[in-house]
């Protein structure tokens, strides 16, 4: 590949964990999780989500586990999910009740990944140890991982109050901020500790602390990192809708990533109503792949249009190709090993483009307002081809005809040595199972021909690409 990042983060020590057959932290990439929105109780709804979040790009999913009724359909989740094909670790988000639910439904328990706990909300006073050891211990039975997850909007009361007491009684008390901060990590790093004692190993814990102001996320997360060597996971909670979840989640995140801190991540989007639940798995992947810690798919550079660029056309392409791209990756991640790692370049004139079409495997710098008509072509680095004036789409069908030739050539050489073989094979043993072949005179012209008409076929399939191109330019 021909991309420039080559820059490698070193990364925060921590103890590798196994959620299904995902490893979060140790030397594994980072891990992009996502969670459902659908009622849990409707196993088929949220079946079908977590198969789109799946085919997104998540690899672990989280769904509520509320009530009765969601326990119950756990298992039926799982089992739908297993009969499409879609393996993906499931983690069940507990809160309240969560202690009842994994002793009441031992089904839901065994059929879930990892158990997702707020130590804020698992019960009061002298309920809280007890309620929190009961899941705790339900994780050692079934020999699943738990996530410790504390929240800044269901922080423990108590712990928050003891250390706001404690700061008051110093010489220089410290803001309420950092106490608050403080409250966090403290919690986070001793439910750790109480779940250790319990008999939970380490590596059977992931903590978070998510809060939703971005430089308060970047603190707590720079301390915690210091005091132990837990997987940690990453989100701004409540980052909210569209663009400003996105813009905060990046912000807070990326510089958490920049210092090697987090293992896996998730980006916490409210969609539009109706919108699509899949944005937040596609925003986590590209934080991930600019920042060159991981590719996914093929992303496309492309210019932002200025005065040069009149025509819409290159703008069309590289939303068409990039959500091409996107649409086909499922199939690709099997079929082609390193696809994720191209670079893909759509420009709009003559500026930038050869450049940054040079930059990416692939690239093209299609003609600006008042430029000759000519559309440069990169291929791995190298310029392929010029597309020129009103010619563009005989010299481009001249090159897919000889790309189509070289390849129908190889390919039809191969067809014929199978071909010789099998004849020899069946005249000189007694291959039952093949009938006896024989190639007659005029076979041979005719495959002889056949390099040349599947070249002449593709050539004409890229004519009319080119010209429906031409057309749409204007």
């Amino acid at each position: 590949m021909t991309g420039l990042n080559s820059h490698t983060i070193e990364r925060r020590k921590s103890v590798a964990v196994k959620v299904g057959h995902v490893t979060v932290g140790g030397d594994a990439p980072i891990v992009v999780q996502s969670m459902t929105n659908t009622d849990t109780a409707d196993a088929h709804a949220t079946a079908l989500q977590i198969e789109d979040l799946h085919r997104a790009g998540s690899e672990i999913v989280r769904i509520t586990v509320d009530r009765e009724e969601a326990a119950k359909a756990v298992p039926h989740i799982k089992e739908k999910l297993m009969a499409r094909d879609v393996h993906v670790p499931i983690v069940g988000d507990f809160h309240y009740i969560g202690h009842k639910l994994l002793a009441d439904h031992p089904a839901c328990a065994e059929a879930l990944d990892k158990y997702r706990i707020n130590p804020g909300n698992v019960g009061f006073r002298e309920k809280r140890d007890t309620q929190f050891s009961s899941m705790i211990e339900a994780a050692i039975e079934y020999d699943k991982p738990v996530r410790i997850g504390v929240n800044w909007g269901s922080l423990d009361q108590e712990l928050l109050a003891h250390l706001m007491d404690e700061n008051g009684k110093l010489d220089a008390p410290k803001p309420a901020s950092e106490v608050m901060h403080e409250a966090l990590v403290v919690s986070a790093i001793e439910n750790a500790k109480r779940a250790e004692e319990v008999g939970l190993g380490r590596d059977k814990i992931i903590l978070s602390c998510k809060v939703s102001e971005v430089q308060s996320l970047i603190r707590v997360y720079d301390e915690m990192a210091k005091r132990g060597d837990y997987a940690l996971h990453l989100g701004l909670t409540e980052a909210g809708m569209g663009s400003k979840g996105i813009v905060a989640s990046t912000a807070a995140l990326s510089v958490l990533l920049q210092q090697g801190i987090g293992d896996t991540i998730r980006i916490s989007l409210t969609p539009e109503p109706g919108g699509d639940r899949t944005e937040e798995v596609v925003v986590a992947q590209q934080i991930l792949q600019t920042m060159g810690f991981r590719a996914f798919m093929p992303l496309v550079t492309s210019c932002p249009g200025c005065g040069r660029t009149t025509s819409t056309f290159f703008q069309e392409l590289a939303g068409k190709i990039q959500g091409y791209v996107r649409e086909r990756m499922p199939e690709w991640r099997e079929e082609y090993v390193g696809v994720e790692e191209m670079q893909l370049a759509v420009m709009g004139c003559i500026v930038n483009g050869p450049g940054e079409s040079k930059h990416a495997d692939i690239g093209i710098s299609l003609p600006g307002t008042g430029e000759e008509p000519a559309a440069p072509v990169f291929i791995d680095g190298e310029k392929r081809m010029t597309l020129r004036g009103e010619g563009i789409a005989e010299q481009f069908q001249k090159h897919a005809f000889y790309l189509a030739l070289k390849g129908s050539v190889g390919g039809t050489a191969c067809a014929l040595a199978t071909l010789i073989g099998i004849v020899q094979l069946t005249g000189d043993l007694d291959a039952s199972l093949l009938p006896p072949a024989t190639l007659a005179h005029w076979h041979w012209p005719v495959l002889a021909l056949l390099p040349a008409a599947e070249a002449y076929g593709a050539m004409f399939t890229a004519r009319l690409t080119i010209l429906r191109a031409l057309r749409r330019m204007g």
